[in-house]
């Protein structure tokens, strides 16, 4: 009886995904959990990133393709001074810089000037497809290909919080909403580049996924 209950579960569950864990992870764990056999996530999150992933279950599941999906939200760091292939901390390292020279000032313009319209160019570490295979895929053999740059939007982007300003590696907080498909450790990467010191994503969570945050 107890099962027969569970599986009238219906809904949808605003799930924020540890660091760790594929999308897909989620997803079995929720169905392990709850004896459900329909359960299906709205949009991947990379399984190293922590943040929301909303969850349908049961007959919530057909309406996967209805809910808006095209606003992202992030809390981000981007710290100055080294840059990666991963454009993050856990990549391999390219340059490095002395940005103690950095002012909290100049940062703070290249973030907020960034808000519009803007072409990207998506990284060799996404999950963006290049002749049926996934960029990530081809970056793992230690292959990189010429991508085409992608519209996407910036919505909002506001910095919060300032350390290490004086130092060889500051680092700035900012919270940004934006499209989807937008990269933002391709962001933190092009700030640094703008300003000159280099820089790459030091932490990301997300905080948004269409209208669930």
């Amino acid at each position: 009886m107890e099962i027969n209950r569970m599986e009238s579960y219906t809904g949808i569950l605003n799930i924020l995904k540890p660091p760790g864990m594929t999308s897909h992870d989620v997803i079995a764990f929720v169905r392990r959990t709850l004896q459900l056999k329909k359960a299906g996530h709205t949009g991947t999150l990379d399984p190293g990133v922590a943040g929301v992933l909303p969850v349908c279950l049961g007959r919530a599941t057909k309406i996967i393709e209805y809910l808006p999906d095209t606003i992202k939200g992030y809390r981000a760091e981007v710290t100055f001074g080294r840059t990666t292939d991963t454009q993050d901390g856990f990549g391999r390292t390219e340059a490095v810089h002395d940005a103690s020279q950095l002012t909290r000032e100049q940062a703070v313009h290249a973030i907020c000037r960034l808000k519009g319209e803007h072409l990207q160019v998506p990284p060799m570490v996404s999950a963006v497809k290049y002749q049926g295979k996934k960029l990530y895929e081809i970056a793992r053999k230690g292959l990189e290909i010429e991508r085409k740059a992608r519209p996407i939007s910036i919505f909002e982007i506001n910095p919060i919080g300032f350390s290490g300003f004086g130092s060889p590696n500051p680092r700035v907080l900012f919270d940004i909403v934006c499209s989807r498909g937008t990269y933002v450790r391709t962001i933190c990467h092009d700030i640094g580049q703008e300003l000159g010191f280099g820089g790459h994503m030091s932490f990301l969570i997300r905080t948004q996924s269409g209208n669930f945050k």
